[in-house]
């Protein structure tokens, strides 16, 4: 993979970021969700989605009731018919992907439903939202996912003091 050091770095330094992040947890710094920013822009200014498509290949977005509806009706297929084609229930009951890779995957790792795609593809790797420290252990899991939450969780870890 084109990005395999990231992960390599990441899981060098595994124990100093989940440090870092569990302590980041309780001490909810006022910037943090600034520092996470510039560090997302930061890794996406040099990692290409399109050249990695990891995340689409290894695991499933969970789909709400309003993604289903949206991407059925685009499809234009009823909701029950797209549910039971490409989706299950998972262990909590969200609905989630039957396959991997991904059904919408191409072969070029552009996504054929990607203007209409589920909110949390759309938010992926969630390393640029508000209140990021609420997703800080999806962060330290997406490390062994995505290249860029690889990068910005090497970052942040290297940032915070």
């Amino acid at each position: 993979m084109e990005y395999q050091s990231y992960f390599e770095l990441a899981q060098e330094n595994i124990a100093k970021i989940t440090a870092t992040f569990k302590r980041l947890k309780k001490k909810k710094p006022k910037n943090l969700d600034e520092l996470f920013q510039d560090a997302h822009e930061e890794a996406f200014n040099e990692i290409d989605c399109l050249k990695c498509a990891n995340c689409c290949k290894t695991t499933s977005p969970i789909f709400r009731d309003i993604d289903v509806k949206r991407i059925s009706k685009k499809m234009k297929v009823s909701v029950r018919d797209f549910e039971n084609q490409y989706l299950r229930r998972d262990e909590d009951s969200d609905w989630v992907l039957k396959t991997a890779p991904c059904s919408f995957l191409h072969d070029d790792n552009s996504c054929g439903i990607y203007d209409y795609r589920p909110q949390a593809c759309r938010d992926y790797p969630h390393t640029d939202q508000r209140k990021v420290v609420q997703v800080l252990d999806l962060t330290l899991k997406n490390t062994e996912i995505c290249p860029a939450a690889a990068k910005i969780s090497v970052e942040i870890t290297r940032n915070i003091r």
